[in-house]
C-alpha cells in the first residue's frame, strides 16, 4: 500500500500529502484557507430595507454580485449597494442598524452574491484586492475591485482578474492570493443577510 501511495505522490509531484484513513487526500502546491481570519460583521434585514439591488444578489442562481459600502450624508449613515449589472441604490440606517457593530471587511467594503453554478453557493468577498491592498499602510489607500456583469472582479492596480463564481480564484494576471472570503448566508431576497 505504501509503495502505491509513494508512486501516486511522485506522479502528482505533491508538496503536501495527508493520509486520512480510510481516505487519501492530496494537496498539490500551496494551500489557502477558504475563509478569512480577518473580521467582518454585517447583519442586514432586507425585509425592512426592501432594497431591490441587494435583493438581486440574495436571489439564488442570479449571478448578480453587489458591492456594499457605507456612506455618510449630512450626519446620516447609508448603505450603498452597487451591482455588477450597473444598478446603484442607497438605504438609510434604521435604529437597529445604528445599534449594531458593522464592519465591512478590510476597508469598509464587501461584495456578496450567488454563483451562477448549480451548487447554490452564496459568497461574501472583501472588496479590496488581496494582492495590492495593505490595511497597515499609512495612509490607507483603497484598491477596490471593479465588477463585470459576468462575475469577474478586476483590480485596476495589478490588473489581476478574479472569478467570483468560483471562489475568487485568479483567472488572469500574475499568481497571488485569491479573493478574501468571509462566511455568509441569506434567508432570501427580502430576508436577512449575515456576513461574519
Amino acid at each position: 500500500m505504501m509503495k502505491r501511495i509513494t508512486k501516486i505522490v511522485k506522479l502528482f509531484n505533491c508538496k503536501i500529502v495527508k493520509l486520512i484513513i480510510p481516505w487519501i487526500i492530496f494537496s498539490c502546491g500551496e494551500t489557502q484557507y477558504e475563509y478569512s481570519s480577518r473580521r467582518s460583521n454585517l447583519v442586514l434585514d432586507n425585509a425592512v430595507h426592501q432594497d431591490p439591488t441587494l435583493a438581486s444578489a440574495m436571489t439564488p442562481y442570479s449571478g448578480v454580485f453587489v458591492a456594499i459600502t457605507l456612506k455618510d450624508k449630512g450626519g446620516a449613515q447609508y448603505f450603498q449597494f452597487t451591482s455588477n449589472q450597473g444598478q446603484t441604490t442607497e438605504s438609510i440606517f434604521n435604529a437597529i442598524d445604528q445599534r449594531r457593530t458593522i464592519r465591512l471587511g478590510m476597508n469598509e467594503g464587501l461584495i456578496v452574491g450567488y454563483t451562477t453554478w448549480n451548487d447554490l453557493t452564496f459568497y461574501a468577498y472583501d472588496r479590496e484586492c488581496p494582492n495590492c491592498f495593505n490595511p497597515d499602510a499609512i495612509p490607507v489607500r483603497s484598491k477596490a475591485l471593479q465588477m463585470s456583469s459576468t462575475g469577474i472582479a478586476t483590480c485596476s492596480s495589478c490588473h489581476r482578474k478574479y472569478d467570483m463564481n468560483s471562489g475568487g480564484i485568479i483567472v488572469e494576471g500574475d499568481k497571488g492570493d485569491k479573493l478574501v472570503r468571509y462566511r455568509a448566508g441569506t434567508t432570501g431576497p427580502f430576508g436577512v443577510l449575515n456576513v461574519n
